[in-house]
């Protein structure tokens, strides 16, 4: 058996080279896998000679080191990437990881708006006065209609739109671009959009490039501006706001999809997953949805 120093080192070798992740996703890995295996040491293991009972009490863990969620769920993703590599390359014949079930407070699913609170939110962004309200509106669409990254999202040239395209082509993590429809609705929002755009160029900036311009340092609308944004019109659209984020857009992108029978195949590659299984997190939201649809609906489903 090998070293979990080796091990890492191959891994993230791995995602580099075949997978092409950006330096920042492999420092993460890194960091994750470090962890986990700093913990498997003081119960005298590692990575390479951890048992699934050693996995389990990591994961276990997490959330009472004080890790967020968020961290809590990629730390259990980056260790079960890990040990699906190690299996391929068959230096251990069992995955230690594969039978744990994350713990319930530590991983919840992902928050799912309704498509009629996905609406309200959109309204009540374009009742606000002017050209801010058509702006929040038209991102608040691209988002939902798309699936972009928030980082995606505000990073978009005005090059990319201003010929009304039926898709956008979305350069995402890894450098990996992948194709991002556009339906009407969000395209009829960008028109509007651009007609007020002007008025949101820094002053002497008329050659800005960005499709959301700011005159702020950046030049350009920050992702932490479009949160706090979107914060505010979900408030005033009667919605709580700590169910609203630019993540949850794109889990209601997925996960709407997912209702409406798209295939997970294709899910995946407008979400721009390397993973199917990080896809699959989606498949127990909408499955969740669907089964309490028939409990409450089907003849047979009604309880009493």
């Amino acid at each position: 058996m090998g070293s979990s120093a080796g091990w890492i080192e191959a891994f993230l070798e791995m995602m580099a080279g075949e997978r092409a992740s950006a330096r920042n996703t492999l420092t993460a890995y890194g960091k994750d896998l470090a962890d986990a295996d700093a913990f498997l040491k003081h119960r005298g293991r590692d990575l390479a000679a951890a048992s699934a009972e050693d996995v389990e009490a990591y994961f276990a863990a997490l959330s009472d080191r004080g890790a967020s969620p968020a961290t809590a769920a990629r730390r259990r993703s980056s260790v079960r990437q890990f040990y699906r590599f190690v299996l391929g390359e068959g230096w251990r014949s069992d995955d230690p990881s594969r039978r744990v079930d994350a713990p319930k407070k530590g991983r919840p699913l992902p928050k799912v708006l309704s498509r009629a609170e996905v609406d309200a939110i959109i309204a009540a962004a374009g009742a606000r006065d002017g050209g801010q309200g058509l702006r929040l509106a038209c991102m608040i669409e691209l988002a939902y209609a798309s699936g972009l990254r928030i980082s995606e999202l505000t990073a978009l040239p005005l090059a990319a739109l201003a010929r009304d395209p039926a898709y956008l082509i979305v350069k995402g993590k890894g450098g990996k671009e992948r194709l991002a429809p556009l339906n009407e609705a969000a395209r009829a929002a960008v028109r509007t959009y651009l007609a007020v755009r002007k008025d949101f160029l820094p002053k002497g900036d008329a050659a800005n490039p960005w499709l959301f311009p700011s005159r702020g340092k950046g030049g350009r609308l920050t992702p932490r501006r479009f949160a706090q944004l979107l914060d505010e019109a979900a408030a005033e659209a009667g919605i709580d706001p700590a169910r609203v984020s630019p993540h949850v857009l794109r889990h209601a992108f997925a996960t709407h999809l997912l209702e409406g029978g798209a295939d997970l195949r294709i899910v995946q590659k407008l979400l721009g997953h390397a993973d199917i299984a990080t896809t699959q997190i989606y498949t127990h939201v909408a499955g969740e949805r669907l089964r309490e649809v028939v409990e409450t609906k089907h003849p047979l489903g009604r309880k009493g």
